[in-house]
């Protein structure tokens, strides 16, 4: 498989880290205004090769994307202390308004995986300015929520994090709504597992756990400055699904048709991810305040879109 990378930062480097080490591509394409940035990247990791699966990693132009089957769009800026998140908004589609048309003249039959935030909005954009079929636009939305939500669930009940199924639908931001009435461990709700192994599972804790997810890019930017291990490796789990046709479940965020209650809006559902992209879109039983948040937070979406003018 080849895998077309366009901003090689932090998240496009990881991305492209995780892939390679995962052996989920043969060749990975890095791209990047910075030209001598993507060349000492792909250096870099061409040399962590000899320890796992042979690939070829290069540094390109938007021509060596011809063939890729998947382009991850890591590209943009980052938001500078005290901007809005509508002003990088702006900046942001300034930058994929360039970068989109040339991905889509050499590599026309691909799939798009957006990486760069706002990640929902920026994905209905991208969306826009390919003129391709929505499913075959990916924003990687709240893939690193869930696996958040599904990390602090299993520290606090001591089992796997592969044992635990739980989801975070909606916005990648502020207004994510974590899922706890379809909250599974095994074969078990979460309460009954809870109950189980006897761990408290009260509404003062789900207050502290649902924080500690919805709170933690905000810690880690404090403490290191970026968040990039953990997208990059969400980012790396949604190539290789796409390569192996995998049809697995993934929160990941698209423009949704033709789903009740809720306009043609990008936003994260789970959904089933195979070659062609999004597959399916599935809805989960939502209970009424789930409902609520959920609408909520697909309107805060919206109202950025609209104020930003697309």
């Amino acid at each position: 498989m080849k895998v077309g990378i366009v901003g090689c930062g932090f998240v496009g480097s990881s991305a492209a880290y995780a892939i390679t080490l995962g052996g989920v591509a043969n060749e990975i394409v890095l791209i990047d205004l910075n030209a001598k940035l993507a060349q000492a990247q792909a250096e870099d990791i061409l040399h962590a090769t000899p320890f796992v699966a042979p690939s070829r990693i290069m540094a390109g132009d938007y021509g060596d994307l011809e063939g890729s089957e998947i382009v991850i769009l890591a590209c943009g800026v980052g938001q500078q202390p005290g901007e809005t998140r509508l002003h990088l908004l702006e900046r942001n589609a300034a930058v994929f308004e360039g970068v989109i048309p040339q991905v889509m003249k050499y590599a026309p039959e691909t799939v798009l995986l957006i990486a760069s935030n706002p990640v929902d909005v920026i994905t209905q954009l991208a969306n826009q300015i390919a003129g391709v079929s929505p499913q075959r636009v990916i924003g990687s939305g709240t893939i690193l929520d869930t696996a958040r939500f599904r990390t602090v669930l299993a520290e606090t009940l001591s089992v796997s994090p592969e044992s635990v199924r739980a989801y975070v639908v909606g916005e990648h931001g502020d207004s994510e709504v974590l899922l706890w009435a379809g909250a599974r461990v095994g074969p078990l709700s979460l309460v009954d597992f809870a109950r189980q192994v006897g761990c408290e599972m009260s509404p003062e804790i789900r207050r502290r756990l649902d924080d500690d997810v919805r709170r933690a890019a905000y810690r880690i930017i404090e403490g290191k400055g970026a968040t990039y291990y953990g997208i990059g490796a969400g980012l790396a789990r949604i190539v290789r699904a796409v390569r192996s046709d995998e049809r697995v479940v993934l929160t990941v965020s698209s423009r949704a048709v033709g789903i009740a209650d809720f306009p043609e809006v990008s936003f994260s559902l789970p959904r089933i991810i195979g070659s062609a992209g999004v597959l399916a879109t599935l809805l989960p039983e939502l209970s009424e305040e789930d409902h609520r948040a959920l609408t909520n937070s697909v309107e805060v979406i919206r109202n950025v879109a609209a104020e930003a003018g697309f």
